[in-house]
């Protein structure tokens, strides 16, 4: 099939080190070229993605110049005979492709504006637009308005390296972006109320209520002891954090999308102890690849528990759920079926 991939330029494809969705972006592109699909990225010029590459790019704040810019970009693909047209970008990217026949996939990776949702549908061709979700938690906020898929995001196997055992003294990890949202905050009262070490490693974001907020509440506890902190980490240095973690803490207070870290962590054959949020519960199977809880207590009680589940267990979930080749057969399957629909 020839296939044209969209994500917005905002971060090349695969990152350096922050991007998930460029990350899910990257790996499916090299599961389709194995499968013998003919893959086009529109993309960051930046970008290596190991396909033809149509870099473009768009201001910082996005406007109505970058959307005419943009759309006479991606209006041509009208004439490429793609099969299909799957953007993990905007929507309004793909405004001048509705009205036509043209197969289009929209992934959406976060909530929807379902307002877009319910318009693109209106003014988008019969049977044209079909939408996937990262969760069934986002796919449950789109499927009464269009045809809707769930595909869990996914890892490259290869890039983790299982470890079926930890030392005894193994620190709890937090991994991600450091704001109130994720919970870094909580993470930290949670090792020191189990006497356990924490290493903490993300990107604090510039905007002023996140250094704040690592100000206040994060870097007073930071001992590089007990509580450390590392900054952003690479995947080499990802795979070797989370491989050696006892493990690692989802603490967060927002509804969670998917969570590319917790398929990570569990690759490595580390569980996950996360709040009942979002699509914590689809990724995480309480009591067997991790524990999901309701509040601060429970999470502090189930930490003494890690060594009941199994590493084993963590790894063989992550390569049956959550593997690049798994998630590449389900949007393959996904281009055969709107392509000839």
């Amino acid at each position: 099939m020839k296939i044209a991939l969209i994500v917005n330029p905002l971060i090349p494809v695969p990152p350096e080190q922050y991007g998930g969705i460029e990350r899910v972006v990257y790996v499916l592109i090299r599961e389709l070229i194995k499968m013998g699909h003919n893959v086009t990225l529109y993309a960051n010029p930046n970008s290596q993605p190991g396909c033809k590459l149509m870099g473009y790019r768009e201001s910082e704040n996005y406007g109505l110049k970058d959307f005419i810019k943009i759309n006479r970009l991606t209006s041509s693909l009208l004439f490429k005979n793609f099969d299909v047209v799957h953007t993990f970008g905007r929507m309004s990217n793909i405004a001048s492709l509705m009205p036509f026949k043209q197969p289009k996939i929209v992934s959406y990776q976060l909530p929807p504006t379902i307002s877009q949702v319910k318009k693109a549908v209106n003014i988008a061709a019969k049977n044209s637009l079909y939408f996937t979700a990262c969760s069934h938690f986002i796919a449950g906020q789109i499927s009464h308005i269009g045809k809707v898929t769930t595909i869990y995001n996914s890892v490259d196997m290869a890039d983790y390296q299982f470890n079926a055992e930890v030392d005894a003294d193994a620190p709890l990890v937090f991994l991600g972006r450091i704001q109130q949202e994720k919970g870094t905050a909580i993470a930290i009262e949670i090792a020191l109320k189990t006497n356990k070490k924490l290493i903490i490693a993300g990107n604090i974001p510039a905007e002023q209520i996140h250094q704040q907020y690592f100000n206040e509440q994060v870097r007073p506890f930071i001992d590089q002891n007990q509580i450390k902190y590392i900054g952003p980490v690479n995947n080499s240095q990802k795979n070797e954090l989370l491989g050696k973690a006892c493990a690692m803490l989802m603490p967060v207070t927002w509804d969670e999308p998917f969570g590319i870290v917790m398929a990570e962590a569990l690759a490595c054959g580390t569980p996950v102890i996360g709040f009942n949020r979002g699509a914590v519960p689809e990724v995480v199977t309480n009591g067997s690849t991790g524990f999901v809880c309701s509040n601060i207590n429970e999470m502090i009680e189930v930490v003494n528990n890690i060594s009941t589940l199994s590493r084993s267990k963590c790894r063989q979930v992550a390569e049956e759920k959550f593997s690049s080749a798994v998630m590449a057969t389900q949007y393959e399957q996904l281009y055969y079926r709107v392509s000839s629909s």
